[in-house]
């Protein structure tokens, strides 16, 4: 009896371990992530190496006032880096066209009024997008980094 007490101590000591480790891991990848976003801010997506995982990474600003709850600025964040995402692993076909309305006046004079409308297309979803971490901007937009393994490289092998 006391040997299995003791296993099951060793195994949930074990365990405690393996997840301060992994928390600790993910902690250092979210701030170097953050440090990265504040020393050259950017939008979109990157695969980020570390070291022995490779990250798709899916970065968006949203004004904060816009939306009512927190909970419709999260959804809107997540819908947001799934369609980045699905636009980096699917590509999209983007068309735009052009129109120019010019009307001229009784003095001589005109005006050109030029309305440009562009359209993108993706098909495809992107599934296991998490949310790294959120934070506020010094000019007070709300900053999500989504994240998504990739698969790992291969060890090198040594003969």
């Amino acid at each position: 009896m006391k040997g299995i007490f003791f296993s099951f101590i060793l195994f949930t000591v074990a365990l405690g371990i393996y997840a301060q480790s992994y928390n600790s891991n993910k902690v250092a990848f979210t701030n170097f992530l953050v440090r990265m976003y504040n020393d050259a801010p950017f939008e979109g997506v990157r695969a980020v190496d570390d070291y022995n995982q490779v990250y798709l990474i899916s970065v968006l600003a949203l004004n904060k006032a816009k939306y009512k709850t927190e909970d419709i600025l999260n959804r809107v964040a997540s819908v947001k880096a799934i369609a980045q995402a699905s636009r980096y692993f699917n590509g999209s076909n983007i068309t735009q066209d052009m129109i120019i309305h010019t009307s001229e006046k009784s003095n001589g004079s005109a005006d050109t009024e030029i309305i440009e409308n562009i359209y993108e297309n993706s098909a495809g979803y992107v599934k296991e997008l998490e949310q790294l971490t959120n934070f506020t901007r010094e000019d007070g937009m709300q900053v999500f980094i989504f994240i998504k393994q990739l698969d790992t490289p291969k060890a090198t092998q040594q003969d």
